[in-house]
């Protein structure tokens, strides 16, 4: 697992190696451009949106979103990363903060029509998940919704098979999404799968 001067070093690479392994179908990155396309239009069917997006990265996505006319907020960890979406979104309110902590004060005053998390919670425990899935929800305007886009998979058994798959390639240190235990705690969860290790978990408010 990378800390924050490790995606800092790997900020002006990592569009492209994320595309790569997109490209070429193998994980943890296949199917990425689907999740954040999708993500893109699930947002673009509410007019100016308020957006939060945990873990933006360089604002792959929300560069199209922040262009299309929505409201930006964001918490990233790494400061190579926020200047980067800065140059793209002068206007966003973008904040340094690590998400295994919570979000940062200024985020926590807002109301928000999505949250949206890429491939950004993998790093965080069952229990951290699960927490702070509860405090986002309460951030959340009517019918708002919850976006998380990342490697994920419907049953423990996918995950294995991916894993032995994976071979030598599979981050132990990375904790994925399990959607049939996710639903325990979150019955209204939806999961629309994008490729073999990853989709989009929706959960409304």
């Amino acid at each position: 697992m990378l800390d924050n001067r490790g995606f800092d070093l790997w900020a002006d690479g990592y569009d492209h190696s994320v595309g790569l392994s997109d490209e070429e179908n193998t994980y943890p990155f296949a199917g990425y451009k689907d999740v954040l396309g999708s993500i893109f239009q699930i947002i673009m069917q509410k007019p100016n949106a308020m957006v939060l997006d945990l873990g933006f990265g360089t604002g792959t996505l929300t560069t199209k979103l922040y262009e299309h006319g929505c409201h930006i907020y964001g918490q990233d960890f790494s400061k190579s990363m926020i200047d980067l979406a800065s140059e793209k979104m002068p206007e966003a309110q973008l904040y340094q903060g690590d998400l295994s902590t919570g979000l940062v004060e200024p985020l926590r005053h807002e109301a928000y029509d999505f949250i949206v998390a890429t491939y950004s919670l993998h790093h965080l425990t069952k229990p951290k998940k699960i927490s702070f899935i509860n405090e986002l929800l309460e951030l959340l305007r009517d019918h708002g919704e919850i976006l998380i886009g990342d490697i994920a998979f419907e049953t423990q058994e996918d995950q294995q098979r991916c894993r032995e798959m994976a071979g030598e390639e599979w981050d132990e240190e990375e904790i994925y999404f399990i959607i049939d235990e996710l639903k325990q705690n979150f019955p209204q969860l939806r999961f629309q799968k994008a490729s073999f290790c990853a989709g989009i978990i929706r959960i409304e408010k």
